[in-house]
């Protein structure tokens, strides 16, 4: 047995729902490593219950798995809202949110991220209220590697001092350290964020060695 099955035996399963929404995904869409998993996706929702958010923002969903990890802790009349660039996985995705029961507190947007957040005064499919005007307790980054900089500045005005941010892919399956991958974009992409966070004192980070890196991060000004 290695390390990795034994943090899984010993941690809470994941519910028949994303239970079945990983084996889909493995079966029939591509790249499905992707897919936050079992572990990360119980530290996920561990967090979102810890820090009770009224409003959830992800960036990032693929096949719907984490946004329903992360909305098992919303607050009481919480939203959550999440960005997902492929259309080719929008079909997919409403399915799988459909199959929560909170899945009308959920709303899924499809398009560009960065695009997304820039358009001024934008208000969700279902009337939720504009990012320019929202405040969220927590937002997950999973988007494009290489935009990770220019996310981090677009959420942190929507973010309320003491809110929390949560990027994945931050140690990038070690190529973060390795030379080998010095002209890689998205690996330039990820050194940038972690290198930007390292000297912004705006935020408290720390990088947790979870799957491919998670780090989280709260807003302290």
């Amino acid at each position: 047995m290695t390390l990795e099955e034994y943090i899984s035996e010993h941690s809470t399963p994941e519910n028949e729902v994303l239970a079945d929404i990983k084996r889909e995904t493995y079966v029939h869409v591509l790249n499905p490593h992707m897919l936050s998993g079992h572990v990360q996706g119980r530290v996920l929702s561990m967090l979102s219950y810890m820090i009770k958010p009224k409003r959830i923002l992800e960036l990032g969903t693929f096949t719907g798995y984490s946004a329903l990890c992360l909305a098992e802790g919303l607050a009481e009349g919480g939203k959550l809202i999440t960005i997902e660039h492929n259309d080719e996985l929008e079909e997919t995705i409403r399915r799988n949110l459909s199959r929560s029961p909170l899945s009308d507190r959920m709303e899924l947007i499809i398009g560009d991220a960065k695009e997304v957040l820039q358009r001024s005064g934008l208000s969700g499919e279902a009337g939720l209220c504009s990012f320019s005007e929202a405040v969220y307790d927590l937002v997950f980054i999973d988007a494009d590697k290489r935009e990770y900089c220019a996310y981090l500045d677009l959420v942190y005005p929507l973010v309320p001092v003491g809110g929390f941010i949560l990027a994945d892919n931050t140690l990038w399956d070690g190529h973060i350290i390795d030379p080998a991958y010095d002209k890689d974009k998205q690996t330039l992409g990820l050194r940038a964020f972690n290198d930007k966070l390292k000297e912004d004192d705006r935020f408290e980070q720390v990088i947790l060695p979870l799957r491919d890196g998670l780090t989280i991060i709260r807003k302290i000004k």
